[in-house]
Parts: structure tokens; C-alpha cells; sequence
């Protein structure tokens, strides 16, 4: 088929760009591990296992391409599927980047750079999810269960933005297969408004009613509290080093790209807080030291 692969399909990101392609007549095919019995258009897909990629690949003209999840070193499992859609003719692979970049990630930056060097093939680099203040993130679990965010942050500031307007971004570069490319690889996308974790916590409790705090804590804490929530080791160091580099500000950036591509702003957190304040309500959480 002719057509948009779209790996990490039933994920925030990819589900929101499945729904936005296929609403404007695009023929998707949904890539999972475990893809649904009731998609004709869904299949499997393994970042670890390379006999899933060409089945995957075979008659799309482009590909929205999540990169393995909580690895810091995705190049190897990556490159081979890149080669294969080189080899295929794919015109536009959109990968999605992260703007803040794992520390002692480098392969990272390299498939990015694979990516930028192929023509017609491009990087959005999104920066930090609103989503992450919502389950099953880590982040979101706290405030629900607790009314705290926990971070080693201070009050750096993060451009946060909400998964649905990365996929618009994506859907903008994939729904047309005869768009030109133009010259631009690589997109910073943000929210209007970079916030700090206290700005954040200010803003749900404005929002919903529900008191939440911010705890200041250190690295190695954060580190500890990301492997209880089932990170590797590897992994929960380097996306709790991360916390360093926005408390120096290296996070603290706003970007027009969303509007550039969509004609639209991106959502305000405001806006973002609003949609989902039941998901912090107080009413059906269980009294401290009962059991549920």
C-alpha cells in the first residue's frame, strides 16, 4: 500500500497520529508488538527482532518512527530498519527526537543525524511531555497518589508540550505524500511557555482544587525512585541526570515549529490541566493505610 508506517502506533503519540491520518483519508498501517486482531492494517513490530521490519516496510511510501523506548543506545536496533527503508525507496521517514538529550546517549544523536542526511527524511525533536504528569509516568503516579512532584530540577524551566501536537506536527510532514520537503530536517517542537515543576504544580492546583507540592530531592533519590517504577539501571541514571541539565536552563526554550506546521498554536498546560483535571481528583483515592 501507499501509504504511512507508524511504529509505536498505539503509544500517546502514535495513537493521536493514527486517528489525525486516518480522519484526513490517509491509509495507515499501525506497527505494536501486539497489534490488534481488529485492524486489517495493523502488524507486528519488534524493535528487537529485525524479520519484523520488512513485512512492516513493504509498500509504504512513509514512515513515523519512534525510536526504542528508555534505551540510551538505540543506533543498533535502528540502523538496520533505516537501511531497510532506504532500500525500499521510503521518501520521508519523520522520526521522533527528543530535545533533551540523555546524557552518555550519543548513538542518539547519530540516528538523528542519519535520519537529517537523508533527503526528504526529517527530525522532530520534541521536548518534554505534558503526558508526563499523568499515569502511568512516574511523574504522574506521584501526584495522584501523593499530591507531590519529586524532583532535582530546582526551578528550571521545560518547554512542556502535549503529545497531540507532536502527532499534528507529524501528520503535517506525512499526510501529503506529494508535498515537497523543502530544506528543513530538523524541528525544535515546544509548548507556548516553558515551566518550571512549581509552575506546573501551581497550575494543576489552580485548575482541579487539588493541592500539589514540589519536593526538592537530589539525583541519586530520583534515580532510585525511576528504578522502582521498573527503569533499568542504565536508564533511570541518565533520565534522572537529565534533571541537572534543566535546573542549569538548557531546557528553558519555546519554539514556534507546532504553529509553523499546523497554522495553529500548541495547547497552553492551562489547557492541557482543564482536559484532564479528573485525573488528580482526590474522590476515589483510598484512605492512607487501607487497603484497595
Amino acid at each position: 500500500m501507499t501509504g504511512v508506517l507508524v511504529t509505536g502506533g498505539t503509544g500517546r503519540t502514535g495513537s493521536a497520529l493514527v486517528e489525525l491520518l486516518r480522519g484526513s483519508g490517509v491509509l495507515v498501517r499501525v506497527a505494536s508488538r501486539h497489534p490488534s486482531a481488529t485492524d486489517p492494517d495493523a502488524v507486528r513490530f519488534d524493535w528487537a527482532d529485525p524479520a519484523t521490519h520488512p513485512a512492516a516496510l513493504r509498500g509504504v511510501d512513509r514512515v513515523f518512527l519512534v525510536p526504542p523506548v528508555e534505551s540510551v543506545d538505540p543506533l543498533p536496533l535502528v540502523d538496520p530498519f533505516l537501511a531497510e527503508a532506504r532500500r525500499l525507496g521510503v521518501r520521508r521517514v519523520v522520526l521522533l527526537g527528543s530535545a533533551i538529550v540523555l546524557p552518555n546517549a550519543p548513538s542518539a544523536l547519530e540516528m538523528a543525524a542519519r535520519v537529517r542526511a537523508q533527503p526528504g527524511w526529517v527530525v522532530l525533536r520534541a521536548s518534554g511531555f505534558m503526558q508526563n504528569f499523568l499515569r502511568p509516568h512516574p511523574v504522574g503516579e506521584r501526584i495522584r497518589r501523593d499530591g507531590e512532584i519529586r524532583t532535582a530540577a530546582g526551578a528550571g524551566r521545560v518547554g512542556w508540550i502535549d503529545a497531540r501536537d507532536i502527532a499534528a506536527a507529524a501528520a503535517a510532514l506525512l499526510a501529503d505524500p506529494g508535498a515537497a520537503p523543502g530544506d528543513q530536517r530538523d524541528y525544535l517542537l515546544t509548548g507556548p511557555k516553558a515551566l518550571s515543576y512549581q509552575d506546573a504544580a501551581a497550575t494543576i492546583t489552580a485548575h482541579t482544587g487539588r493541592p500539589v507540592r514540589v519536593v526538592p530531592i537530589g539525583v541519586d533519590e530520583q534515580a532510585a525512585h525511576y528504578r522502582a517504577a521498573g527503569a533499568s539501571a542504565e536508564f533511570a541514571a541518565a533520565i534522572a541526570a537529565v534533571e541537572d541539565g534543566i535546573r542549569a536552563g538548557r531546557e528553558d526554550r519555546v519554539s514556534t515549529a507546532v504553529l509553523d506546521l499546523t497554522g495553529r498554536p500548541p495547547r497552553t498546560f492551562a489547557e492541557f490541566v482543564q482536559e484532564h483535571a479528573t485525573e488528580w481528583a482526590e474522590d476515589d483515592l483510598p484512605e492512607r493505610g487501607s487497603a484497595r
